[in-house]
Formats: structure tokens, C-alpha cells, sequence
């Protein structure tokens, strides 16, 4: 497969964009400043923002971790593979862009199917580097077997691969889906892959944030306690320091006014 090569099968994605209802990867671009959103996405993320001010934080601490959890992917851990399935807008520092730094042979394939996501691929895709590999997969996080089969196009399965879902197991209700889409997918990579993850949790603050959201037409997000979201890394080695609120996780010790902990908990694990 070709470098930076795009493998969703629609060749105009930008044409099915609802403009008409917020969507998730539109308001979590806005909240982290992005330009790549409509105005019924400013007006979801203000008004969950009113209820839940701190919701700007989540937004742009998800991606501090995203670039710390790759860093420690690509140096310490060796991961020349990485699976970022959920992956949303483009905005700083994506996760090939941060592997390929460390490791420019880096392999990454984004999953996503939202048109407006899809739309914006062909500019992410654009500066990969020459030795390495940055592809697009169209898919829904729901049908993990279609996505373990596309990526075998672009990943050597055979060989470690860096599991990563960001922030986006909300989209998914029941809690045994949950575990059974992130099970599926890690089966299928090897020992000394890795599973990255993280997801909002649950307070009066955040579920009426949730509730805001929903009332503006958009289709729910469900918030999970820190030991629901723990359970997805069932069976794996969890890194140091586990499962803790993503500012948190090995924060730059360079870092002046750090931001506290947050409601929103990740690790990253080791498959044994």
C-alpha cells in the first residue's frame, strides 16, 4: 500500500455531511479550537460548556495525553504499528505525526466514518513521512472484525500493534459491547502489543453536561465510572502508573502549571 494511502471506499464523503445536527468529532474540534465545525457544534459544545466548564480541559488534555501515550509508544516501547480507531478531526500533533517524529518507519492506519472526518483525510494524509506509512480505514468502531480485515492491508498482525481508543467508547451503550469490541481487536494483534484508552467519567456535572448534549439532537455519549472504563484491560499489563485521570498519566515533569486531575481516566496496557 502506498504511503499516506486512503482506503475508505466512498469518493465523496463530504457530500453525506449533516450540517443540520451536532456531531461528536465537530464539537470535541471547536472545544480544542479547531476551525473544522458548523455552528450547530459551537452551540452544542456552549451549551454543555455552561453546565460542565471544565469540559474544555477534558478536550484539550485528551490530546496531552494522545501525544504522551504515542511518545511512550514509539521510544520506550518500540511500537512501530499503531491502530487509532475512532481517530476524529485533525487538529495538533496526530498520532502519526507524533510516532513518525520518534520513529519516521511508523505504520498507523485511522479508523473513522464520519463523512466530514473523512473529507478533511486526504490533508492528514499528506505529510507522512517517506519511510513510514499513514493510512484510513472507513468503518464503525461497532464492527471490530471489519476493521481487524481492513487494517491487515496496511499492518503486519503478526507483529505488535498499538490498540487506540480515544475517547470515543462512549459512543457505544452497553458496557458488555464495550469490552467485547476492545477484546476482539486485541485478540487479533500479538503478544507485546498495547492497548492505549481513555474516556470520560461520570459526575452530576459531566451526565448533565451528557444531557445538554443530547438535547440538541446529537447522538448520546454514555459516561463510565473509572472501574468500567478499568475493565476494558482485562487480561493485560497494565504500564505504569495504570489507570489514573489522563493529566496524570506520566505528565512532562518540564510542565510549569499542570492542569489537575480531571474526570476523564486512561492507561495504556501491555498484551502478555
Amino acid at each position: 500500500m502506498a504511503d499516506g494511502q486512503r482506503t475508505d471506499p466512498d469518493p465523496d464523503p463530504a457530500s453525506k455531511i449533516n450540517i443540520e445536527v451536532p456531531h461528536s468529532a465537530r464539537i470535541w474540534n471547536y472545544l480544542m479550537g479547531g476551525k473544522d465545525n458548523y455552528q450547530v457544534d459551537r452551540d452544542a459544545g456552549d451549551a454543555a460548556v455552561r453546565v460542565y466548564p471544565d469540559l474544555v480541559t477534558d478536550a484539550i488534555q485528551s490530546r496531552q495525553f494522545l501525544i504522551r501515550a504515542v511518545r511512550f509508544l514509539a521510544g520506550a516501547a518500540g511500537i512501530r504499528q499503531f491502530l487509532d480507531i475512532g481517530t476524529g478531526l485533525p487538529t495538533m500533533q496526530n498520532t502519526h505525526e507524533v510516532a513518525q517524529q520518534i520513529t519516521p518507519e511508523s505504520r498507523i492506519v485511522y479508523v473513522d466514518n464520519d463523512p466530514l472526518v473523512l473529507a478533511h483525510a486526504r490533508a492528514l494524509l499528506g505529510n507522512t513521512t517517506p519511510e513510514g506509512v499513514t493510512s484510513y480505514v472507513d468503518a464503525d468502531l461497532h464492527d471490530p472484525d471489519l476493521i481487524v480485515a481492513d487494517v491487515r492491508n496496511v499492518l503486519n498482525l503478526s507483529q505488535p500493534v498499538a490498540v487506540m481508543f480515544m475517547g470515543v467508547l462512549g459512543h457505544v451503550a452497553a458496557d458488555d459491547e464495550v469490552r467485547a469490541i476492545v477484546a476482539r481487536v486485541m485478540a487479533a494483534v500479538p503478544s507485546g502489543s498495547y492497548l492505549a484508552l481513555w474516556d470520560s467519567s461520570e459526575t452530576e456535572a459531566s451526565r448533565k453536561a451528557a444531557e445538554e448534549y443530547v438535547e440538541t439532537g446529537a447522538v448520546p455519549y454514555h459516561l463510565r465510572s473509572p472501574e468500567q472504563i478499568g475493565r476494558c484491560f482485562d487480561g493485560l499489563e497494565m504500564v505504569d502508573p495504570g489507570l489514573v485521570p489522563i493529566t496524570l498519566w506520566r505528565p512532562n515533569p518540564t510542565e510549569v502549571g499542570a492542569a489537575g486531575p480531571i474526570n476523564a481516566y486512561g492507561a495504556v496496557a501491555r498484551k502478555p
